[in-house]
C-alpha cells in the first residue's frame, strides 16, 4: 500500500518536508483545510524552538512528522464530537484532478513558502480514493494514525510509537486491527472500466432514464450526501439501486441548468455538476463487477473550494 515514501530532511532541511506532511495529514484527516492547518501548526512549533534546539535535531522530517501526527490525533479525537453534531452525512473533502499546466504530481517550486495550493501537493493514488478515506473514517483515531503511517507511508512502528505515546508492539496491533476494517475489494477495476461505467451513469442521468440507471446500480447500492446543513440534500443515506435511480432523476427535474462533467475525483473517474461555470456538486463512485455500489455526493460549498478553479 506504501505509495509516498518517507520524507528526508536532505539539503532542504525542515522546509522541504511540507509536501510530505500535507500528504500525511490529508489522509489522516480527510480535509485539505484541516491538513494545511495541522502542518502550519507543526511548522510554528518547529520555528518556535530555540535555534540551538533545532540544530540538535538530526532529522527535522521525523520531528515534524511526529508533531504533525500528534496534532492530527488530537483533531481526530475532537472531530468525533463535532461530527455527531454535523447536519447529515460527513464526507471527506474531494480532490480535483490536476489542471492542465499544473506541475507534475503537485510538486510546486516554492512549496516551502506555502504559496502552492495544498490540494495540488497531494499525491493522487489509491490511498486517497473516496472509498478508502471513508473506510479510514470507521477507524479509531489511534488505529487510523498507526495504519496510515505504517501501511501507506511505511514509517516504522518505533517512530509511530512516538506519535501515539504507545509501545511499538501496541502500534503494530492497532495497525493490524485497522487493516481488518479494509475489506477485500475483489478483482481490480481498470481505470477504463471505471470511466465507462461513470460515463454511462452520466448519460442515463442526463436522459432521465431510470431503467438504465437501475441497470448500472448494484441492487444494494448506497448513496450518501454531504451538504453540511448549508445546501439542500438528503440527510440520510439512500439505499437500493431503484431508490437511488428515482432520486437522481427527481434531482435532475428540480435542478435545471446543471451541466454534468466527467472529472477525476480523488484520482479516479467521477462526476461534477456545474451551474453557470460554478461547481455545485462532486460525486465519487465505488464500482464492483461493472456496477456502482456506492455513491458519495459532496455539496457542502466549504468542501468544494479546491474545485473553484475547475469552473
Amino acid at each position: 500500500m506504501g505509495t509516498v515514501g518517507n520524507g528526508t530532511a536532505g539539503t532542504d532541511g525542515a522546509d522541504g518536508e511540507r509536501r510530505q506532511l500535507i500528504n500525511v495529514a490529508y489522509r489522516l484527516l480527510g480535509s485539505v483545510t484541516e491538513a494545511e492547518d495541522a502542518v502550519q501548526d507543526a511548522y510554528a512549533r518547529w520555528y518556535g524552538l530555540p535555534r540551538s534546539r533545532r540544530e540538535e535535531i538530526l532529522s527535522p522530517g521525523a520531528w515534524l512528522t511526529t508533531v504533525t501526527g500528534r496534532i492530527c490525533l488530537d483533531l481526530l479525537g475532537s472531530a468525533r464530537a463535532r461530527r455527531e453534531r454535523y447536519v447529515g452525512a460527513w464526507l471527506p473533502e474531494p480532490l480535483p484532478g490536476r489542471a492542465e499546466g499544473d506541475h507534475p504530481g503537485g510538486a510546486h517550486p516554492g512549496g516551502a513558502t506555502g504559496a502552492a495550493d495544498p490540494a495540488d501537493q497531494i499525491v493522487l493514488d489509491e490511498s486517497v480514493t473516496m472509498a478508502f478515506l471513508v473506510v479510514l473514517e470507521s477507524m479509531t483515531p489511534a488505529e487510523r494514525v498507526a495504519f496510515v503511517l505504517h501501511d501507506v507511508f511505511r514509517y516504522p512502528f518505533a517512530e509511530i510509537a512516538d506519535v501515539l505515546g504507545r509501545t511499538p508492539a501496541a502500534c503494530k496491533q492497532l495497525a493490524a486491527s485497522a487493516r481488518r476494517r479494509v475489506s477485500p475489494t475483489g478483482p481490480p477495476v481498470t481505470a477504463a472500466g471505471r470511466a465507462d461505467v461513470v460515463r454511462h451513469v452520466k448519460e442515463a442521468w442526463e436522459s432521465k432514464d431510470i431503467a438504465a440507471l437501475v441497470g448500472l446500480l448494484d441492487p444494494a447500492a448506497v448513496m450518501a450526501a454531504d451538504g453540511g446543513g448549508m445546501v439542500g440534500t438528503v440527510l440520510r443515506p439512500v439505499e437500493g439501486g431503484a431508490r437511488i435511480a428515482e432520486y437522481m432523476v427527481a434531482i435532475a427535474d428540480r435542478a435545471p441548468g446543471l451541466v454534468l462533467l466527467e472529472r477525476s475525483v480523488n484520482g479516479v473517474p467521477g462526476l461534477v455538476a456545474e451551474r453557470a461555470g460554478v461547481v455545485m456538486t462532486v460525486a465519487a463512485f465505488d464500482i464492483r463487477d461493472g456496477r456502482v455500489t456506492r455513491i458519495w455526493v459532496v455539496r457542502n460549498p466549504e468542501k468544494l473550494r479546491p474545485w473553484a478553479r475547475e469552473g
